[in-house]
């Protein structure tokens, strides 16, 4: 098989003709399995499927994986970690659980998979009270990985069953005001890559992770498709008016709109620390992230009077719970102002003073 003279642009990726003279592209990276491919450069299939091999969706080569001592903690987390369900997983769950997995790993690896017991992993997980998402993903993850190893016949009981969940008392990210809006959109005009990633997260109602594989080849004839990489779910949003402005005065030459300073696709985590920085600029709170103008855009859906359904078939919640909260506020402040109006109309008063006149003093 003759490699190709031409060199592909994107890093870690080979492209080569097979003896039947088919193009074919791998990726190779030090340090992980490679992966096949599919699709031309440019198209949706061939930028998802390059998204999770840079997030390492075929997994690391284990050095003396062979060695690990079957029945072991470290052998079921390789096995998991190289399974075909973990690689199905969503780019940014993948990432968090490989990270939990590790450190799980590295702290128990030589222990016996099958000796663990309920009352372990709740004291690993009240061991973890002081941060409540992390226990939460921490306990989400091992449930995963238990699942596998019932699958492989690693063990006969889930140990995770009974194991209770630490509360999480949080109303969740905060939604951006359209004060704070106005304030990044004063800072950061519209021609710059900060702008730009204002207006897709504000006018697609996408996760971060959603938002930073977008690029020219996803519009079409008014539209924006998306495929949600958490659910799968395939969407066409309408282009707001001021999205297409924004698309129209900014440049873009490469796979995906937003890019790092190297022309290369953020990774999610890459990217939340550079929109930081944008939203340092703007002196934008630090409570205040990307994923809460996705809540925001819900927000401005409800408040011009859309149904929960109307704004689901937009952001692509699977659940409606959340987006009747938005509905329920934006119908709270409506019927107010309705009440308000309609008692003021029914009881004039003047500038505010009662209409019952005091009793005189005899």
């Amino acid at each position: 098989m003759a490699p190709m003279m031409r060199r592909p642009r994107l890093p870690y990726v080979q492209e080569f003709k097979d003896r039947h003279g088919k193009v074919r592209r791998y990726f190779r990276r030090p340090g992980f399995k490679p992966l096949p491919l599919p699709g031309l450069p440019g198209s949706t299939e061939f930028q998802e499927a390059y998204r999770a091999a840079l997030d390492g969706a075929g997994g690391k080569i284990e050095i003396g994986i062979d060695r690990s001592a079957p029945g072991s903690v470290a052998a079921a987390v390789a096995s998991y970690i190289a399974s075909a369900a973990f690689v199905a997983l969503a780019d940014e769950t993948r990432r968090t659980r490989r990270n939990i997995l590790e450190r799980f790993r590295e702290k128990h690896g030589d222990k016996r998979i099958a000796k663990l017991e309920p009352h372990h992993i709740q004291k690993m997980v009240l061991d973890k009270a002081a941060t409540p998402s992390g226990a939460r993903n921490f306990l989400n993850t091992l449930r995963a990985l238990m699942q596998h190893c019932l699958l492989v016949r690693l063990i006969k009981i889930d140990p995770t069953i009974g194991v209770k969940r630490i509360k999480i008392k949080t109303d969740g990210y905060a939604t951006w005001s359209e004060d704070d809006i106005a304030k990044f959109e004063k800072r950061h005009a519209i021609g710059t890559k900060a702008r730009l990633a204002l207006g897709l997260l504000l006018f697609t109602a996408q996760r971060r992770g959603d938002v930073i594989r977008m690029g020219r080849q996803h519009v079409d004839n008014g539209l924006i498709r998306v495929k949600q990489s958490k659910t799968g779910i395939n969407l066409q949003i309408p282009i707001h008016t001021d999205l297409q402005v924004i698309l129209d005065k900014t440049p873009s030459e490469h796979l995906t709109f937003l890019t790092t300073a190297y022309g290369q696709p953020f990774t999610a985590a890459g990217f939340t620390n550079w929109f930081r920085e944008r939203c340092n600029e703007a002196e934008i709170p630090n409570g205040l992230s990307a994923h809460g103008l996705r809540k925001a855009a819900c927000r401005r859906l409800a408040e011009a009077g859309c149904s929960a359904n109307v704004i689901g078939s937009i952001s692509g919640h699977v659940s409606l719970r959340e987006l009747q909260r938005y509905t329920a506020a934006a119908d709270q402040k409506r019927m107010a102002a309705t009440g308000m109006a309609t008692v003021t109309k029914a009881f004039p008063t003047g500038s505010g003073t009662s209409s019952v006149k005091p009793k005189r003093k005899v």
